[in-house]
């Protein structure tokens, strides 16, 4: 029989984690890393996409994009059901999951088979978060310990988001585009491997109820919304994208009610009503939702525009991956001088000019520009989100700490997911607009045309067929309409990103700075130089320490105090000082 892991040594004392557990850690620090990478690896193959299996832009936005709403839509279910079959083991079985769907995904033959592909990734990746996170918990019971393995956890997740497109580009100079989806095989069979030696099992006796309902509820009110975005972004307003809107809110409204009366509820709504909780939060899933929407675009830019290779533009990608790490590294600092409010703000807003730098891109402007704002871009923002997961776990009660640390990993995975398809249902409205009606060159037929517009890889295929100077005005055109669409883009998260600023400023200025990892506690800080200067001084100020007979009083009280150790001149003999 597994042997249950309990939170908490003999007589509550912690247990320091040993070279066990930190080598454990550097198992669990692989899925986490894969996660992040999987979101983003997608952005630099999504040309190689366009170009093999023809989708439309809706299509290629779902292929990006189910993977991060599927990660989303599970991960508190999946958090619970770990609690009740083992950690461990929905760990392992997860990790065999994720690596078959990756086979299945990397041999998808078409987009609905792909797409497919990708939600079962998704729920996959679903299984590997919480059971990670979670184990992080039972292995380093020491706080400090903890911290610092916490720290290490986070720092691998948005790693991997990170330089998902520098590995995309590596494996696509020499592979098939279904090769990026491959990196889970091997991740997977060193988790079933080195798991069941390293990591611990833990069930939790008093597990809340696993409820189907919330579940279904939740994936039913995120999708049909999206879907009817991008289908009014697609082909513009009509009335299957706006039963599908009014759908989706309809069905958040009953998930709501629902959250709120159930007493064990998948997502603690209540905790909203914290303005800490809130903001942050909200700040986590809009950083998050301004970065990756970017980058997506990004991507497209230096390779369909600029007409970079796959490794070459991820090896672009690297100032902006440097700029996030150090800054990540830096806030904790900065915040302890200030506050946290005042560094998120700060982030939010340093993140503006960066993205002003995106809007004056053109065709011929080359990668420096855009390049240099991404980095900007990217040292804000990864600056605010280095603190927002600490400011939403602190704000919460103490017994719902594990419950907000849900909705954090749920909001990032959201914002994500989201950003993609909302920066890119905008860019695609704005480059539609601009090649509609007439302003394609004569002598472009029907069918090429509505490739053309379609996606801008389809108008650099079309391009390809046509006759040179046809192709070539077609190809600038679409690379013009495309730029235009990045550019409104980035305006709208210039937006967001001011109004995160507003809202951190006001309502985090009160917000206290939290301890980095390894800090040690108050009291344990506070007692050595207490007990040391009153040992100096020979009195000692703490409660339990040695005392001195009391002092009496002599019968004419002098005219001053004195701490001195011998006997006043006008006391008895018998009496001491």
């Amino acid at each position: 029989m597994t042997p249950v892991v309990r939170p908490h040594g003999g007589a509550g004392v912690p247990i320091r984690a040993g070279r066990r557990e930190w080598t454990g850690l550097a198992v669990l620090a692989l899925p986490t890393m894969l996660i992040g990478l999987d979101m983003t690896v997608l952005h630099l193959a999504a040309p190689r996409i366009s170009e093999r299996l023809h989708p439309s832009g809706t299509q290629l936005l779902w292929i990006v994009d189910i993977y991060g709403f599927m990660v989303a839509g599970f991960l508190a279910t999946m958090g619970t059901l770990g609690d009740r079959i083992g950690r461990r083991r929905l760990l392992l079985i997860g990790a065999a999951a994720f690596a078959a769907a990756s086979v299945l995904a990397a041999c998808s033959s078409g987009v609905g088979m792909l797409i497919a592909s990708r939600a079962l990734l998704g729920v996959a990746g679903a299984t590997l978060m919480p059971s990670t996170l979670s184990l992080i918990s039972n292995m380093f019971r020491d706080p400090g310990q903890r911290r610092v393995a916490v720290a290490v956890w986070m720092t691998n997740f948005s790693i991997g988001g990170m330089i998902g497109p520098l590995v995309g580009g590596l494996f696509l100079e020499h592979f098939w585009y279904g090769s990026v989806f491959l990196m889970g095989v091997p991740v997977g069979v060193v988790l079933l491997i080195a798991g069941p030696l390293l990591l611990p099992e833990y069930r939790d006796p008093a597990a809340g109820r696993l409820d189907p309902a919330s579940v279904a509820l939740s994936i039913a009110t995120v999708l049909p919304v999206v879907y009817g975005f991008k289908q009014i972004a697609q082909h513009g307003v009509g009335t299957v994208p706006l039963i599908g809107l009014a759908l989706g809110l309809g069905l958040g409204a009953i998930f709501v009610r629902r959250q709120l009366r159930l007493p064990d509820p998948m997502l603690d709504l209540r905790l909203f009503t914290r303005p800490a909780f809130g903001v942050s939060l909200g700040g986590l899933t809009l950083g998050l939702f301004a970065v990756t929407g970017i980058q997506f675009l990004l991507l497209q830019y230096l390779q369909l525009v600029l007409g970079l290779s796959p490794l070459v533009t991820g090896l672009w990608t690297l100032p902006a991956v440097l700029a996030g790490v150090v800054s990540a590294l830096l806030a904790p600092f900065a915040a302890a001088r200030t506050s946290p409010g005042r560094v998120m703000a700060g982030g939010f807003l340093l993140a503006v000019p960066g993205l002003a730098l995106l809007t004056r891109a053109d065709t011929t402007s080359g990668p420096g520009l855009v390049v240099i704002g991404f980095a900007v871009m990217s040292f804000g923002v990864q600056a605010a989100l280095a603190l927002t997961n600490d400011v939403i776990i602190s704000s919460a009660p103490p017994e719902r700490a594990g419950n907000a640390s849900g909705i954090g990993e749920t909001g990032a995975n959201l914002g994500e997911a989201l950003g993609v398809a909302v920066a890119g249902s905008v860019a695609a409205v704005v480059y539609r607009a601009k090649l509609s009606g007439d302003a394609l060159p004569d002598g472009v037929g029907p069918d090429a045309a509505g490739a053309a517009r379609a996606t801008l890889g389809g108008a650099t295929e079309v391009a390809g067929r046509l006759p040179e100077r046809l192709g070539g005005d077609l190809l600038a055109l679409a690379r013009r309409a495309f730029t235009d669409g990045l550019h409104v883009a980035a305006l709208v998260n210039i937006g967001i990103l001011l109004v995160l600023t507003a809202a951190h400023l006001t309502l985090l200025r009160h917000e206290k700075a939290h301890r980095g990892p390894g800090a040690p506690a108050p009291e344990r800080r506070e007692a050595v130089p207490r007990r040391r200067w009153a040992d100096a001084v020979g009195r000692v100020t703490r409660r339990g320490g040695p005392r001195r007979p009391p002092r009496r009083r002599p019968p004419r009280a002098p005219t001053h105090r004195t701490r001195s150790s011998r006997p006043s001149p006008s006391s008895d003999s018998g009496e001491s000082a």
